[in-house]
């Protein structure tokens, strides 16, 4: 059984390279702002921005924090983020293994 992770979300971004990926991830990690960020390269992104169809190589970034640190990320993520609008979509977690969950509460903590 999976132990209760209300209070935990996985929140996604994307950054326009690995460099600025990694940049952003070490300072959000350094920072508490999340336990742990996972870069996965290669993402092809479509998306209408300002009237025009574009296409992009992006790198995802997967990020586990806490709910109650989720406006000091977003905050935190436009602050350091090279585009005009970053993206950030949070998602709740139902559940998973109670050290690991307890792990991205630790790490996360303000």
């Amino acid at each position: 059984m999976a132990a209760d992770a209300s209070d935990v979300r996985i929140a996604l971004a994307t950054a326009p390279d690995a460099e600025v990926a990694a940049r952003i991830a070490r300072a959000l990690v350094e920072e508490r702002l999340v336990a742990c960020a996972n870069l996965v390269g290669s993402v092809r992104s479509i998306y209408r921005w300002q009237g025009r169809v574009e296409d992009a190589d992006e790198v995802m970034l997967v990020l586990k924090t806490r709910a109650d640190r989720v406006d000091a990320l977003a905050e935190r993520l436009r602050a350091l983020h090279p585009f005009d609008l970053p993206e950030l979509v949070v998602l709740p977690v139902e559940g998973g293994l109670a050290p690991y969950l307890d792990w991205v509460r630790a790490e996360s903590a303000p």
